[in-house]
């Protein structure tokens, strides 16, 4: 995948996570990238970082036209930006059913729009939303997570219909629980930290949580030359969560 000298991308919330490995692996494929961040202070070299809240439309626009000027247009797209949610359907009020959808998918919505004039530009033109497997997989206490993410696969296989036939791959990757800042947060947040990470590990047949590394590599194929015929695909990076079942050890 070092075929991407060249080739201009852009990371939404690529400030930490996911979309900071994304963002590194990208560039260390050759790519110069572009990362939106609500802070985007702390991005280190060769990354350019860009303020950008994507719930904001004016600001969004702002920073992907600036995004593309400085890098001379944009070939990738990666729609990493999301928050999380815990509860069933009872939990949290309209507001902040309002405000997932509005990070999770309008996010998508408007960084992507913005940058279709430019993506309309390349030869080889990809974008690649950060799905979850609370999309494909009904887990317990993500009532409005999974709803979001769930959108969201769907809006990827419609976008992937929309702009095929103007050179424009759409695929997403369906990450399980992966080891990143937030998940950190929420088992701080546990009576037994370690016991609820104990949990989650076993619930995934690989018994780990996958690496944002492991994320960032998916991404990157998806985004790639290599990956030329691949569209409107959601690519599993879940520890085989999704479609395995496994008896329990021992057995």
């Amino acid at each position: 995948m070092r075929g991407l000298s060249g080739l201009n991308a852009l990371v939404t919330g690529g400030a930490s996570g996911i979309g900071l490995a994304t963002a590194w692996l990208l560039a260390a494929c050759d790519a110069d990238v572009a990362v939106l961040d609500l802070d985007p202070s702390a991005v280190p070299e060769p990354l350019r970082g860009y303020r950008a809240d994507v719930s904001d439309d004016d600001m969004v626009r702002t920073a992907v036209d600036a995004a593309a000027s400085d890098l001379s247009g944009l070939d990738i797209v990666v729609n990493n930006a999301g928050i999380g949610a815990v509860g069933t359907v009872e939990d949290g009020d309209e507001g902040q059913w309002h405000r997932v959808f509005d990070v999770n998918v309008m996010g998508v919505v408007r960084t992507t729009r913005a940058a279709l004039p430019h993506l309309r530009a390349s030869a080889h033109a990809a974008v690649v939303n950060v799905c979850s497997i609370a999309a494909t997989a009904g887990l317990p206490q993500r009532a409005l997570y999974s709803a979001s993410k769930g959108a969201l696969q769907s809006l990827t296989l419609a976008m992937a219909a929309d702009h095929v036939r103007e050179g424009i791959r759409v695929n997403c990757v369906n990450p399980g629980t992966v080891d990143t800042p937030w998940v950190g947060r929420l088992l701080d947040q546990a009576a037994d930290p370690a016991a609820e990470r104990a949990a989650l590990n076993a619930r995934q047949p690989l018994g780990r949580l996958v690496s944002a590394d492991e994320v960032a590599a998916a991404i990157v194929y998806l985004a790639s030359p290599a990956a030329a015929s691949v569209t409107g695909a959601a690519l599993a990076v879940d520890g085989g969560m999704q479609g395995l079942r496994l008896r329990p050890a021992g057995q």
